[in-house]
C-alpha cells in the first residue's frame, strides 16, 4: 500500500526531471507538468499539459510518469495520467491585428513538386488533432487551394467594423472548410483569369489577406506561398515574424538544387527553416532524396509522402479534408509530417524570446 502521505512536493520534483522524448527538455523546462496528487487510496493522479495536440506518441510520456512514481513511492501505484494541450507562439502579427499563436510559410524552390497539397494537408491535419487553424494563399499567380479545398466557387463577403478609435475598416470574412479558415486570391478572379501584377501589387494583396482578413483567434496560419524565391517571402518577413518555413521537395536531384535555393532565400530573409518534406516520394522520382539532403544541411527531415493515388483524387475533388477522416494510404504520412512540423514550431518557440503584444483592432 502506498502512502498517501507521501510527499508530493518531492513527487512532483522528481516528474519534473522526466525528460520530453521530442523536444528533449524536461518535463519541468518546458513547463508541461501541470499536477501531480496522491489520493487517499494510494492512486496518483497526473496532468500534463502538451505544446500541440499534434504531440506524437504521448504513451511514451505515460510511461515515463508510471516509473518516475514507481522510483519515489514504490509499490505499484495506479497512475492516471491526462493531457490537455496548449498551443503557444510568438503572436508576432499583432502590430497588424493578427491574432495569431504562429505563421507558417509553406514553399518550394520550384513548381510543381505539391507545395499546395502539403499545404493543405499541413492546414486540414493540425484542425484534425483540434487546433485552430488558417490557410492562407499566397500564390497569388496559381491559387490552387480553392479547388483542393472543394470550395473555388465561393465569395468570401465583406463588412464595415468601426473600432474603439472612431476609425472604420474593411473586414473580409475567411471562407470556413471542416473547420479551417481559408482565404485565395482564387476566390476573387475567375478560373482561367490570369493575375499580371508587378511587386507593389503583390505586397499589398499579400498585407491585405493579413491584416483585412477576420481570421480571429489561430494557433496556426499556414501560408501557402508561390514557388520559387520571389518576394513574397520578403514582404511577409517584413510584415509578421514567421514562426518558420516548411520546404517542399520532391526526391530526385533538380528539385533538390532548387530546394537549397529556397533554404538559402529563407535564411537570407531571417525565417527559421523548420525542415523539409518529401513529396512524391516513390517508384518514379526515387526516394530518400530530401533526407539525404536534410542531414547535409543539418536541418530537420520532417517526412515524406508517397506519390499515391488518393491524393490526387482527393485533391480533384475538393476534398483534401477527407485524407484525415477516412481510411486513406496518405493519412498517415500527412499527420506525420503534422506531427513533426508542430514540435518544430514548438523548438523554434524555446529558441527565440516572444515579441511584444500589441492592441488588436
Amino acid at each position: 500500500m502506498i502512502d498517501a502521505n507521501a510527499n508530493e512536493g518531492e513527487l512532483v520534483d522528481h516528474i519534473k526531471a522526466i525528460r520530453d522524448p521530442e523536444i528533449g527538455r524536461t518535463l519541468g523546462e518546458l513547463d508541461m507538468l501541470k499536477r501531480a496528487a496522491v489520493a487517499a487510496d494510494g492512486s496518483v493522479d497526473v496532468d500534463v499539459e502538451l505544446p500541440t495536440p499534434a504531440y506524437p506518441q504521448r504513451e511514451r510520456i505515460s510511461a515515463a510518469i508510471e516509473r518516475a512514481v514507481a522510483e519515489k513511492l514504490g509499490g505499484s501505484a495506479n497512475v492516471r495520467v491526462s493531457f490537455s494541450f496548449d498551443v503557444k507562439g510568438k503572436n508576432t502579427g499583432g502590430s497588424i491585428g493578427l491574432r495569431v499563436k504562429n505563421v507558417v510559410a509553406v514553399g518550394s524552390g520550384k513548381g510543381g513538386v505539391g507545395k499546395s497539397t502539403i499545404a493543405a494537408g499541413l492546414a486540414c491535419g493540425l484542425n484534425s488533432y483540434g487546433a485552430k487553424v488558417g490557410l492562407m494563399d499566397a500564390d497569388v499567380y496559381g491559387p490552387s487551394l480553392p479547388t483542393l479545398l472543394g470550395v473555388e466557387n465561393n465569395k468570401p463577403a465583406a463588412r464595415e467594423v468601426t473600432t474603439d478609435s472612431g476609425k472604420t475598416i474593411t473586414r473580409i470574412e475567411p471562407i470556413v472548410v471542416d473547420g479551417v479558415k481559408v482565404m485565395s486570391m482564387g476566390f476573387f478572379v475567375e478560373p482561367a483569369q490570369a493575375v499580371v501584377w508587378r511587386g507593389p501589387l503583390l505586397h499589398r494583396a499579400i498585407t491585405q489577406f493579413l491584416s483585412e482578413t477576420d481570421w480571429g483567434e489561430l494557433d496556426y496560419l499556414i501560408i501557402d506561398l508561390p514557388p520559387g524565391t520571389g518576394d513574397v517571402s520578403l514582404t511577409l518577413s517584413q510584415s509578421v515574424g514567421l514562426a518558420g518555413a516548411v520546404v517542399v521537395c520532391t526526391p530526385q536531384q533538380v528539385a533538390l538544387l532548387d530546394a537549397v535555393k529556397a533554404i538559402s532565400m529563407f535564411g537570407q530573409v531571417k525565417i527559421p527553416v523548420l525542415g523539409i518534406v518529401e513529396n512524391m516520394s516513390g517508384e518514379i522520382f526515387g526516394r530518400g532524396g530530401a533526407r539525404k539532403k536534410a542531414e547535409e544541411l543539418q536541418i530537420p527531415f520532417l517526412g515524406e509522402v508517397p506519390i499515391e493515388a488518393d491524393i490526387r483524387i482527393k485533391g480533384d475533388l475538393g476534398q483534401m479534408a477527407a485524407i484525415f477522416s477516412e481510411e486513406s494510404p496518405a493519412h498517415e504520412p500527412l499527420r506525420n509530417i503534422c506531427e513533426q512540423t508542430s514540435l518544430q514550431i514548438a523548438k523554434q518557440l524555446l529558441e527565440t524570446p516572444s515579441m511584444p503584444t500589441f492592441e488588436i483592432l
